[in-house]
C-alpha cells in the first residue's frame, strides 16, 4: 500500500491510498461514507485479487485530506472529486467504483456531472448501504441521534468530563453501534468506526449535514443506470432498509443483494460479499 498525495484543480489536496499493480487491466476505486475514511475499506482491499489495482482516498474535509468549506462541502463537490482521482490517478483502463453511503451519492453526481467520463471509464457501479431516495440512510438520521446522545451525556458528565471521559466514550461507542453494525460485529471494527466518527465530530458532520440531505438522487441515478450497478445492503441496516436498496436497483435496472447478519456498515462487516460484487462487475 502506497500513500500519495493528489492536488485537485482548486488545490485541495486529497490522501490517496494505491495498491496492486498500476499497470492492472482493472482499476477499484473504492468511495468511503459520511464522517468515515478510507480505512472503512481496508478489509475490502484484502479481498480483492492482486490482480486489480485499488485506490482508496479520503473525500476533503475528512481524514487526512484538504479541508472543505462551506461552498465546497457538497455531493457535488465530492463527485467532481472522484472524476478528477479516475480522471488523473487511472488515466487508461476500466474503473469500478464502489461508494459506501456517501461515497455511493458521489458516485451519482460523477455520473451525471461528468456523463462523458462515466461512460467512457466506469465498467460498472457497486452503491453499499446507499439509497435512492430522501429517506433512511440518504437523511442519516444517525448524526441527529447520536448528537441528541451525546449531549446527553455532556448535560450529565460536564463539570466532570476531564475526568470520567473513560466513562463517556464506551456510551457514545455502544450508540454508534447499535446504529451501524449489526448484531456480531467485530469488537474492533466497532472501535476503528468510533475513532473515525469522532474524529469527524462536530465540525465535519454539521458542514456536510446539509449536502446529505438536500441532495437529488433520483435525478442523478439516470445517468448512472447506463452502466451495470449492483446496490448490496445488509438485512440489518437500520439507516438504509433493504427497501431501499431494491429501489435504487430497480431504477437503474441493475441487481441488489441482500447480506445476513450485517447492518450499515458493510465494508467492515462483509467484506468478502462487497469484494465479490465488485469483481463481479470487473470480470
Amino acid at each position: 500500500m502506497a500513500t500519495e498525495r493528489l492536488r485537485l484543480e482548486d488545490g485541495t489536496e486529497l490522501n490517496v491510498e494505491r495498491s496492486g499493480a498500476s499497470d492492472a487491466r482493472l482499476t477499484v476505486v473504492l468511495v468511503h461514507g459520511y464522517a468515515l475514511d478510507h480505512r472503512s475499506w481496508h478489509r475490502v482491499v484484502a479481498e480483492l485479487p492482486a490482480s486489480v489495482q485499488v485506490i482508496s482516498y479520503d473525500h476533503r474535509g475528512h481524514g487526512e485530506s484538504g479541508a472543505a468549506t462551506r461552498e465546497t462541502a457538497s455531493i457535488e463537490q465530492l463527485g467532481d472529486d472522484l472524476g478528477e482521482v479516475v480522471e488523473r490517478l487511472v488515466p487508461e483502463g476500466p474503473v469500478v467504483i464502489a461508494g459506501h453511503s456517501m461515497g455511493g451519492m458521489a458516485a451519482m453526481a460523477m455520473a451525471e456531472r461528468r456523463p462523458r467520463l462515466y461512460r467512457q471509464r466506469v465498467a460498472g457501479v457497486v452503491f453499499v448501504s446507499t439509497a435512492a431516495t430522501g429517506l433512511a440512510e440518504t437523511s442519516l438520521a444517525w448524526p441527529k441521534a447520536l448528537g441528541k446522545l451525546v449531549r446527553e451525556l455532556e448535560r450529565a458528565f460536564g463539570p466532570l468530563v476531564r475526568t470520567i471521559r473513560e466513562k463517556i466514550e464506551p456510551a457514545k461507542t455502544a450508540g454508534l453501534r447499535w446504529w451501524l453494525f449489526g448484531d456480531e460485529p467485530r469488537p474492533e471494527d466497532v472501535e476503528l468506526t468510533a475513532d473515525m466518527v469522532w474524529a469527524h465530530w462536530p465540525d465535519t458532520v454539521a458542514l456536510f449535514r446539509p449536502a446529505v440531505d438536500r441532495y437529488d438522487r433520483e435525478a442523478a441515478l439516470t445517468v448512472a443506470g447506463e452502466r451495470p450497478v449492483i446496490a448490496i445492503v445488509g438485512d440489518e441496516d437500520r439507516l438504509c432498509p433493504e427497501s431501499n436498496a431494491r429501489a435504487l436497483a430497480e431504477a437503474v435496472g441493475g441487481e441488489a443483494v441482500v447480506v445476513d447478519d450485517a447492518g450499515h456498515m458493510l465494508p467492515l462487516e462483509s467484506p468478502a460479499e462487497v469484494a465479490a460484487q465488485i469483481v463481479k462487475l470487473g470480470s
